[in-house]
Order: C-alpha cells, then sequence, then structure tokens
C-alpha cells in the first residue's frame, strides 16, 4: 500500500515541479530505509512484554524471520541492523545471513517504553483493566504510561536520517518494533502522533519502507511479506 509523504519531519511540502529542496538534486539517488518490525514471540502468558528480556520468536515467528530473508535476498542492502531485543536479533539475523551482512544493533531503535511491562493483556487483577492502574492512563496524547510520542520519533526519525546519509542509492534494514515504527510513519506522513493503537498498520513481520530523493522523502511503502503466516497469529497488543 503505497503512501507518499514529503518529509521524515514535519514540514512545507514540495509542489510538483517546483525546484529542488535543500539536500535534493535532479538526477539525486533514490535510498530506501526498511523499518521492519519483528516476528511473532512466543508469550504463551500473554504479557505485554515491552522492553523485558527473554522474550524470543516463536517457531511461527521464526518462519517470519526466514521469509523476510528471503524478501530481502535479491535487494541491494547495504545494513541490517536490529534493537537489542531478542525478538528483534533473532527476526534481523536471517535477514542478515541472506545478504551476507553483519548484524549491528542500535538502541535508538528499541521498543517503547512502558509502564505495563509485565500486566497481563485479559481481564482481571494484574491486568490493563485494573482500576489501580487507572491513574496512568490520564493523558493519552502523551501518552501517560510510557515513553512520549514525540521521544519515540524522535530517536526513530534520527536512526533512519543516518541510515540514509550512511548509503545513498542503496537500501537499509531497521528490524524494530510496532509502535516506534508507526509513529515514525505518521511523522513522516505529516499525522498527529496520537492515535488508536488498534488501528495500526503495521503486523508482525510487516516493512515499512522509506523512499528518498537524495535526502527527501517521496513515498512510504507499507507491505506484509508474510501475510499467509499471519493466520492464526496472536499478537499481543502493543508489543
Amino acid at each position: 500500500m503505497p503512501v507518499t509523504g514529503s518529509g521524515v519531519e514535519p514540514g512545507p511540502r514540495t509542489a510538483p515541479g517546483a525546484e529542488p529542496r535543500a539536500g535534493e538534486r535532479a538526477g539525486a539517488p533514490s535510498t530506501v530505509v526498511h523499518l521492519v518490525r519483528h516476528g511473532e514471540v512466543h508469550n504463551p502468558e500473554r504479557v505485554l512484554y515491552g522492553r523485558l528480556p527473554g522474550y524470543r520468536l516463536s517457531e511461527r515467528g521464526q518462519a517470519m524471520g526466514a521469509r523476510l530473508g528471503l524478501h530481502f535476498s535479491t535487494r541491494d542492502v547495504a545494513s541490517v541492523t536490529a534493537s537489542p531485543l531478542q525478538r528483534a536479533q533473532e527476526t534481523a539475523t536471517p535477514i542478515a545471513e541472506a545478504l551476507g551482512l553483519p548484524l549491528g544493533t542500535e538502541e535508538r531503535i528499541i521498543e517503547a517504553g512502558n509502564s505495563f511491562e509485565g500486566f497481563h493483556v485479559t481481564s482481571g487483577a494484574g491486568s490493563v483493566r485494573d482500576p489501580r492502574v487507572w491513574p496512568r492512563l490520564w493523558n493519552p496524547l502523551r501518552p501517560s504510561w510510557g515513553e512520549p510520542y514525540e521521544q519515540q520519533a524522535a530517536r526513530m526519525v534520527a536512526t533512519v536520517r543516518d541510515a540514509r546519509d550512511a548509503f545513498p542509492g542503496r537500501e537499509s534494514v531497521l528490524v524494530s518494533h510496532q509502535l516506534p515504527v508507526w509513529v515514525t510513519r505518521l511523522r513522516a506522513e505529516h499525522r498527529p502522533l496520537w492515535h488508536d493503537p488498534r488501528k495500526r498498520q503495521c503486523a508482525l513481520a510487516s516493512v515499512t519502507s522509506l523512499e528518498f530523493s537524495g535526502r527527501r522523502l517521496v513515498s512510504v511503502t507499507y507491505t506484509e511479506p508474510c501475510a499467509d503466516l499471519l493466520v492464526g497469529a496472536d499478537p499481543v497488543p502493543g508489543a
């Protein structure tokens, strides 16, 4: 599903036929940064795992990682980098192996901080429906229960820019997490960062691709290489 935008950060839009903006020139190289969400996680207790250690991929998640390796194997990818969390590292490994590249680690694309880490997503005591946790929900625009959306977008945008500038004319893969990827797309498309979590278009093992002409973002494209593997998957919301 292609979606166009004018930049990774909000700014004036460039009209068709206008003079190139700063950082763009006629014949500028096309550079792509792919934001990949990790595969399905083994989580039989259905908790919001956030940045908690020890959450590995399920068998289905491993199959998703292998599929992503095939998906990128014919692309001109110059680097593969993952969040330090286990599920992202395990998703990125087959991509790097398929391309014969070393796997890098980047703290800036880690999962969003969340005060509900370890809580169950089902109803009852210890869940987000427990009245005792409601004081954390006072401001969904920030959000009050975790790392601010602006902060997430800032660190993700900085990483995207670094990848763009490091490999002009080529492609890079950043394996991250649902919310950081989604707020990056919202920022690129000039949309408010506050949103309904149920409406995020960022499935497990999905790919959100940012294409640049020179340094200017010209399109955002969303694909699901593992769409058939998603049937029956049970992702924890926000993970």
